[in-house]
Parts: structure tokens; sequence; C-alpha cells
């Protein structure tokens, strides 16, 4: 498939497949969800020769496509990819496949619209990993929202109109200042090509009024201290499926925007402003992870987890700038960089297999609360098997995928500062603190009331589902030389552009 337009069938597949969904109408709600998977499950099918038949050597963009798209303004359908955008590219497609197997049904009204709904943002999604045009990524990164925002705002809880208001504000407000750098980028250099935006030469203060404009919208997406209330509200009113693509996915579309744009078009900023990244990173990690150790609703205390987790990711991108221009570390920054990136791989297996979890728990008993629970091993031992691994993998306890990238950031955070390591490292505790305290009281004990007696084990749609998230959560735990590999080229050529000066 070496001459096919892989990246091209990745992207329409499943936004044709959608619109095929949606052509069935909601009388027949059965062929639209095999429809649906049989789409998704091509798509990842597709998604699997990126891997096969990628130059692991080559740390620069692979499987290109060029065509002229809007010629006046030199706007072009580029795409490429590189060992980040594969990585993120498969993982976008498993999860997918995994969401609509573990949604299969827990939705009855619209079903066609709903299934169609995520395999448009499938394609939206994968758009934005292998945009190589600035405005091109901009459109995907925009259209994103649409599905999402309708997923919580028609299938959600009682409060999905807030929240999905709320959450598509917060992320098209920040993606405004996007557009305006964009906009004056090609003002300046006469091209939205990010290979040309890396090249142009731009000016201390030109770079810092970028840096923001950048920051604003990535920081809101990933989403970072003080721009991360939209999450919580986000994920509690989604349904299960929606709150497992935004939690696997979406979210890393911030950290992947840092590291396409942030760091190679406006490095000396970036290295400027570290500190301030750091600060609220830090912030981000140990006191949004106290305010999970509060929650009583079940999503809501993974919501603030998943937020906390995602902090170590900004923090290894921009201890990176640190380790290049302060100390000249380059094998610092590769370090850096390289556990933002496995953690964000890993996120997307534990965020989506916890909130997978809370699911299998919403569809037999209809609430999240925690104190409606307690004992629930005593009559899912199966379930809970997969609940403790996916909460120790949250804790990041070793062996699993969740210790790597935090392990991988502290490491490089010490040869910064030890009291940054220091302050890092304590979210081993506190995560540790609220996941075991949410196994205990829901899983342990005595059977709390006679809902919690009646439950029935996970069937084996559910059981494959958690079983692939789990296999995910495993591999990378316990041997992830395969995923850094196949990163490692494209993270060395990234932290030695940090060390590049434009002025």
């Amino acid at each position: 498939m070496s001459n096919w337009p892989l990246l091209s069938l990745l992207i329409w597949l499943p936004i044709v497949g959608g619109a095929l969904v949606l052509a069935l109408g909601n009388a027949r709600a059965s062929a639209a969800r095999w429809l649906a998977l049989v789409v998704s499950l091509a798509t990842f099918a597709i998604s699997i020769p990126l891997l096969t038949g990628f130059d692991f050597a080559d740390p620069g963009m692979q499987f290109a496509e060029k065509h002229a798209w809007v010629p006046a303004f030199k706007i072009w359908y580029s795409l490429g990819a590189d060992g980040i955008s594969v990585a993120l590219i498969v993982l976008t497609t498993l999860t997918t496949v995994l969401a609509l197997v573990g949604a299969w049904g827990s939705v009855e009204k619209r079903v066609s619209q709903y299934v169609a709904a995520f395999l448009f943002l499938e394609g939206m999604m994968i758009g934005v990993f292998c945009a190589m045009d600035a405005m091109l990524f901009y459109v995907f990164f925009e259209a994103m929202l649409i599905p999402m925002f309708l997923i919580i705002g028609v299938w959600g809880g009682p409060r999905r109109i807030y929240a999905s208001l709320k959450f598509f504000l917060y992320t098209f407000l920040g993606s405004v200042f996007m557009l305006i750098g964009l906009i004056y980028l090609y003002n300046k250099g006469g091209s939205f090509q990010l290979a040309d935006l890396y090249a142009l030469q731009l000016n201390a203060k030109e770079q810092t009024w970028l840096f923001f404009a950048f920051l604003i919208a990535f920081a809101v997406k990933v989403p970072m201290f003080p721009v991360h209330t939209w999450l919580p509200d986000a994920h509690v009113e989604a349904p299960t499926a929606g709150s497992v693509i935004l939690a696997a996915i979406m979210l890393k579309i911030g950290g992947y925007g840092f590291l396409r744009f942030s760091l190679p078009i406006v490095p000396d900023a970036g290295y400027e402003w570290a500190t301030l990244l750091i600060v609220l990173s830090l912030i981000g990690v140990i006191y949004v992870g106290l305010v999970a150790l509060v929650q009583d609703d079940m999503k809501k205390l993974i919501a603030y987890s998943s937020v906390s987790h995602m902090g170590f990711v900004t923090l290894g991108i921009f201890i990176a700038f640190g380790m290049m221009r302060d100390y000249g570390n380059l094998d610092g920054a590769r370090l850096g960089l390289q556990g933002a990136m496995v953690q964000m791989i890993s996120h997307g297996f534990v965020s989506g297999a916890m909130f997978s979890c809370v699911g299998v728990l919403y569809d037999r008993m209809h609430t999240r609360m925690i104190k409606d629970y307690g004992g629930v091993a005593n009559v899912m031992p199966w379930f809970a098997v997969f609940f403790v691994l996916f909460g120790m993998a949250n804790a990041g306890l070793p062996g699993t995928s969740g210790f790597v990238g935090e392990f991988m950031v502290i490491v490089a955070s010490f040869q910064k500062h030890p009291l940054i390591a220091l302050a890092a490292a304590s979210t081993l505790v506190i995560g540790a603190a609220y996941t075991l305290w949410l196994i205990k009281r829901v899983m342990y004990g005595e059977v709390a009331n006679a809902h919690v007696a009646e439950l029935k084990d996970i069937n084996a749609r559910e059981a494959l589902v958690l079983g692939v998230f789990a296999a995910g959560v495993l591999a990378i735990g316990l041997y992830p030389k395969p995923l850094t590999d196949l990163m490692e080229p494209s993270i060395a050529q990234l932290a030695m552009q940090l060390a590049n000066s434009k002025l």
C-alpha cells in the first residue's frame, strides 16, 4: 500500500462512512451500529500500514500528499506523518473502535446520528494529526468541535446544554487567537506550510505575541490550569463513549499543537516563558490532583485526575527548553519530550479505560455517585480485576503505562532542578490517594445495598473492550521500546530545533 494515499483514506473513510450511516436513518439502529463498526474497523486496519511501512530512521514527514486547495492564498491540502503523528493516529483509530463497541447498546435514541458523529469526529482528529498546512490544521481543529458538541449536547446528562456550550465556547474562543497568529505569519512569510513557518525569522516581540496566541488555543485543549474548568463538566454530562474519546484523543491535540507549532515556530519565546508554563503545569499536577480527592462523583474524580496527569505532558515539553538552552543537554531535552509523548499515549489508554469502567457500572446502576456503591468486587469479580488494574495504572504503578511517561518527565525535571522533580513526583502520592480511595469505596467491603447485590459481571463485549485497554496499558508499561523507537527520530529533531535561535 506504499503508493496509496493512506492519510487521505484515514481522514475521509470515516467521514464518508459517517454520511452513509446518517443516510440509513434512525429507523435502522442496528444497521447503523454495524455499519459504523465496520467503517471504524476498516479505518483501524488502514492505519496499521503506517506502522509496518514506517521508516524508523527518518525524522521527517512520511506518506506525504500535497494538492492545491485554495491557490489564491497558497493554501494546500498537504498531509504527512512522522513518528509522533503515527502514534497518535493509530491510538485514534483503535480508541474509536473501542468506544463504538463499548457504547453498543447504551444509546437508544437517534442511534444513526450518534454513531455517525463519532465517525466524523474520528476523521477530523486524524486530519489534525497529519495536516502539514497550518490553515488545513485549523480547519480540522475547529471542525472536530461540532460532532463533540452534538455528542454532549444531544446525548448527554441533565446539564448537557450547559456543558456543551461551555466546552464549545472555551475551545472555540481559544482557537480564534491561533487563527490571528496564523494570519500574521502568512502576511509575513506568504505561506501556510508548516515547513515554511519553521524557517521564518521572527523577532522577540513577534515571537512573544505568537507564543501566547498559540498558548491560549492549546492550553484550553490540554487543558492546563487555570483554563481547565470546562473539562469536568463536559465529562460528567457526556455519554460514556464521548468521555472516552474526549479524554483519550481530544486532549492530546493540545500537547500535539505545542510540539507542532509553539516549539519550532517561536523557540525563543518558548524558552523565555518556559518557567511560567512549568509553574502552571506543576499547579495543575498538584492542585487539580487535590481537587480530585474531594469528589463524590466517579466521573468527575477521573476527569480531574485526567487534568492532573496531562500536566506531565506540558511539564515535559517545557522542561526541554531549559535542558537545551541552559545546559546544552540534548539527552535531557529528548527525555522530557519523549516522556511527554509517552504520557500522552499512556493517558489515552488509562483514561479511556477508566471512563469505560464507569460506563459499565452506570449502564447497570444509572448512578455515578461513589456513595451508591460498595462491595462491587463481590458480585463482579472479573470487572474488579480490570478496574483495579486501571486504577493502579492511574496511580503510576511500575509495570503499567502510567509509570513510564511520568518517570521519564520526573527524571528530566530533576536535571533542570530537583525541586521541580520533587513537586512533580508528589502526584504519585496524591494520585495513589484518590485512586485507592475510589477503589476501596466502590470495589471492596460488604455489598452496600440490594442494587449492588443484583449486579451482573461483565459480558463478552465489555471484556473485549477492557481487555484491549489492559493490553495497551501493560504493553507500554512492560516494554515501551517499540513506542519510543517510533517517535525517537522526530523527538531528536524537535529537540535540536529548540537550540536554534531565530533572533
